[in-house]
């Protein structure tokens, strides 16, 4: 990682410390957006300013593009506590860092200085999962499809869109052991439109828009703005970048789920200490202080295996190391068991309400938020199968986790 990308952009001095000092700081606010942002289906722009003023869409970005290049556990840390006040925000920051910061280590220098020019808080949005297709041609790819999922694109300044590799008739290439063989592009936002079918149960104000090409069936991307899903290799930004794709949407989607549980938890409590119904005071009777109890261990024990996973990778990075088959491991099953317990946490919190959360309000839309959350692909069974070969050591001596499971 011998990066000559000329310095965009001062990068963040700002301490952990204060830039939690900072958050903190504008969790009332974000709140207090939330209803308007929901009505918007998208981040509010009042919202959208205060993360990106206060550096949360460029925490993991490197310090040469101007990112303050947080270790994970960091910057999950601060990714929490905004999904706690807005699951929405708190899933847009997390996308940003994890699809922005993948593309901020993993492209060539010509082509991180190109979409970086604004600097390391450039809103990019997407879907990565391929859904398009693309050919090579001369000097990049010609793309074309149909995306969904592009959380944050309302505000987005680059688009990232996965696509299946093909030969000129079409046929889809493969890599040695079968898969197909896939291609991560980037373009500008105004090479989109949007479908505006965001029509959804929860996480509203994400703006999670399908999109597909503005302009014809196909579009030219420059080389300098792909990268190889599979193969390719951190070009800036430490230690912590080699973990590429497998490990930055591990840590946002795991980051999400830790401020949107603790959320469901909060406002249970604070109802709980002030209702009165024919059986009592709510928070007096013995089988809720019980069932309570549970769901804190739950979620605290989820909390502490993920800390540790994450603080354990911090640890390697720090002393030089790359991460284990184990440790990745770890924290895939991490990112799946915490949407587990959350999920049934907020259901024992949702049917211990006794009707408060069916109202439209906090403790309604962090339920539905939840469980939108749950439904993603990287919570699939058979991420989970994968961690368990790797614990029973089904595994060869060059394996290699990608995204969806060990190669090897």
């Amino acid at each position: 990682m011998n990066s000559s990308v000329t310095k965009l952009k001062e990068s963040r001095t700002e301490t952990f410390q204060g830039m939690l000092a900072k958050v903190e700081s504008i969790l009332p606010a974000i709140e207090a957006a939330a209803e308007e942002s929901e009505a918007l289906n998208r981040l509010s722009d009042t919202t959208f300013e205060l993360l990106k003023a206060n550096g949360l869409y460029s925490m993991l970005m490197p310090k040469e593009l101007g990112g303050a290049e947080l270790p994970h556990v960091d910057a999950m840390r601060l990714a929490e506590r905004v999904a706690w006040a807005h699951g929405s925000a708190g899933w847009c920051v997390v996308v940003n860092n994890a699809v922005g910061g993948v593309l901020s280590v993993l492209l060539p220098d010509d082509g991180a200085e190109e979409v970086f020019a604004g600097g390391a808080d450039t809103m990019v949005a997407g879907n990565g999962v391929p859904r398009g297709f693309a050919r090579k041609v001369e000097g990049g790819y010609m793309i074309k499809g149909h995306w969904a999922y592009g959380s944050g694109i309302h505000h987005a300044k680059w688009i990232h869109s996965g696509c299946f590799l093909t030969d000129d008739d079409g046929t889809m290439l493969k890599l040695p052991n079968g898969a197909p063989r896939i291609v991560v592009t980037h373009h500008p936002r105004d090479t989109i439109v949007l479908k505006g079918n965001w029509d959804v149960l929860g996480l509203r104000a994400t703006g999670s828009f399908d999109y597909t090409l503005k302009d014809g069936p196909e579009l030219f991307v420059p080389d300098r703005c792909c990268y190889d899903f599979a193969v390719a290799e951190a070009q800036r930004g430490g230690k912590q970048s080699t973990l590429g794709l497998v490990g930055y949407t591990a840590w946002g989607h795991t980051s999400w789920a830790l401020g949107v549980g603790r959320r469901m938890l909060d406002e249970l409590a604070k109802l709980a200490s002030k209702r009165i119904d024919a059986f009592g005071k709510m928070n007096e009777g013995g089988v809720f202080k019980f069932e309570f109890a549970r769901a804190e261990a739950k979620y605290r024990s989820a909390r502490a295996f993920i800390y540790q996973s994450w603080g354990s990778l911090a640890d390697t990075f720090a002393h030089g190391g790359e991460a284990s088959v184990e440790q990745i491991a770890d924290i895939k099953l991490a990112l799946r068991h915490i949407h587990d317990v959350i999920s049934e946490v907020s259901t024992f919190a949702h049917r211990a309400a006794r009707g408060a959360s069916l109202h439209d309000g906090v403790m309604q839309r962090f339920y539905r938020d939840i469980h939108s959350g749950t439904q993603h692909i990287l919570m699939a069974d058979e991420v989970v199968q994968e961690c368990g070969r790797v614990y029973l050591g089904a595994y060869g001596p060059n394996a290699k986790w990608e995204v969806f499971g060990v190669n090897g």
